[in-house]
């Protein structure tokens, strides 16, 4: 299946070297994510099963030697010499064992499939962890540049306030509301700083680095029309759900393996015997004989289960209890899975209209606080009405850009839960992509006792030498956010207002 790329379009377009893009933060985290590494390694362990599964089913060869000294004899020399070495060495080759070989390798070799989806689901998940943090520091951002730009215009009213209140032109209680929403708009700016702070702070240990100049993220593709065609595609396509029914297809062959240990087991042993008496065979005797010998030897043998004292049964009902596990697992992950893409659905199209509501609400309030100030300079508006319409321009500001970020969010969200959130749909051009299959096919034949892959090292990148994140906004504010109106009112004495005449 040929999915779409999420980055495609515009975001293929090269971007100015001071700026960060989205894909850069993703390729990033998928390259040097510590969870994704982690899980990486993990599905190698996970391949390991396959072939040693494998290994109880194939021929194995041994050597063994032994020495004996008697040291208190009985009888003579030819019966019971003094000193003894043996050695053998055979080739044993298992023919027959219930099916438990069989059933065992079959199970690891699903639980491998299980894990490549697991692994695909964890990079979905991070990706998603990734595109959060992203969009989290661009709101942050904006956050802290419409505060301090709230701050700033509040200070010059309420200098403004206190030279018209010297001048008889407002009371002491039009200075004390100035001095109020000053205070306040100046705790909620060291609140969205701190925010900021913690946002970076995040996104350094998801991707790695520090945030710099963050462009804005490039359009989702397009998204199903209704909830139900995407839980369509989720029960399809989502890693998650496919990691748990593999697990569950993994028990059935999990409990072949444990009714095969009542079954016959039959093999072959092909072998070699040597044994030497180091001259004492026959010592003392007055005669010479021969010290040593070979032999070669071959048989078989048969296994026949009567009585276990009730070990495989226990066994039995173990994997059949663990299959049910698997079962209700499943169904459980299945739940989940409808569950978060109906609500990421419903947080995306309600994100929409939340966004159509602000982008109103700026609009219309952009225009109250022109109006409002108009009214006051020529007396019929207070100082409060002023305030009031500063704040609620600030709040649908901050509702705006706060509603971008949860539209998409929660878009990508519903791509991840849907299974079209991975690596190869992002198109992610810093290098080739993992591939989970290379290491498999590696050692899935693997028969060297003596094979090692070395000491493994850190592949995840550290963070200690990143520096502490502070609330300096990179960026000037959207010229969306940025309001034209005149915020900086000329001082007057108010000689010419309707109510001074």
């Amino acid at each position: 299946m040929i999915r779409r790329l999420l980055l495609a379009g515009a975001s293929l377009l090269p971007a100015p070297a001071a700026a960060e893009t989205l894909r850069e933060a993703l390729v990033r985290a998928y390259k040097s994510n510590p969870t994704i590494t982690a899980q990486r390694a993990s599905q190698r362990a996970t391949d390991e099963t396959v072939p040693i599964a494998r290994a109880a089913g194939l021929p194995t060869v041994d050597a063994r030697s032994s020495y004996s000294q008697n040291l208190i004899r009985g009888g003579n020399s030819l019966t019971n010499p003094q000193r003894q070495l043996n050695g053998f060495a055979g080739v044993t080759v298992p023919v027959y064992t219930g099916g438990a070989v069989t059933n065992s390798v079959r199970a690891a070799e699903t639980r491998v499939e299980a894990g490549r989806a697991t692994l695909r689901s964890v990079e979905a998940t991070t990706f998603s962890d990734v595109v959060s943090a992203y969009n989290d520091v661009i709101r942050d951002e904006a956050i802290v540049g419409l505060n301090t730009q709230n701050v700033r215009v509040l200070d010059t009213n309420l200098r403004a306030s206190r030279d018209r209140f010297q001048v008889g032109d407002l009371t002491r209680t039009d200075v004390a509301q100035s001095e109020a929403r000053l205070s306040l708009a100046r705790a909620q700016l060291q609140g969205a700083q701190a925010t900021l702070i913690a946002s970076r702070e995040n996104y350094i240990s998801l991707v790695g680095d520090a945030p710099g100049s963050l462009e804005p993220p490039p359009p989702l593709p397009s998204l199903p029309a209704t909830s139900d065609a995407a839980v369509e595609a989720a029960l399809r396509d989502s890693p998650a759900l496919l990691a748990a029914q593999k697990q569950r297809d993994a028990t059935r062959f999990d409990v072949r393996a444990a009714r095969a240990q009542r079954l016959p087991q039959f093999g072959v042993t092909i072998g070699q015997n040597y044994n030497n008496f180091l001259g004492s065979l026959g010592s003392g005797q007055g005669f010479s004989t021969r010290q040593s010998g070979t032999s070669t030897v071959a048989g078989v043998s048969l296994q026949v289960p009567i009585f276990q004292a009730g070990r495989v049964g226990a066994q039995v009902r173990q994997a059949q209890a663990l299959r049910a596990q698997a079962i209700e697992n499943a169904t459980g992950t299945e739940r989940q899975v409808i569950a978060a893409t109906r609500s990421s659905f419903a947080i995306w199209k309600s994100s929409q209209l939340v966004i159509e509501s602000a982008e109103a609400a700026v609009s219309a309030n952009r225009l109250s606080l022109e109006g409002v100030r108009a009214e006051n300079s020529v007396g019929t508006r207070t100082i409060l009405d002023i305030l009031n319409a500063e704040q609620e321009l600030l709040n649908s500001q901050v509702t705006l850009v706060t509603a971008r970020r949860d539209a998409y969010v929660a878009g990508f969200a519903l791509l991840a839960a849907m299974g079209h959130a991975e690596a190869g749909d992002l198109g992610l051009d810093g290098g080739p992509l993992y591939d989970p299959v290379a290491n498999y096919n590696r050692v899935r034949h693997s028969i060297n006792d003596f094979a090692s892959d070395g000491e493994p090292g850190a592949v995840a990148t550290r963070t200690t030498g990143t520096p502490a994140q502070t609330a300096v906004v990179t960026k000037p504010l959207d010229a969306e956010l940025d309001t034209p109106v005149d915020r900086n009112p000329a001082l007057t004495t108010g000689a010419a207002s309707p109510n001074r005449q």
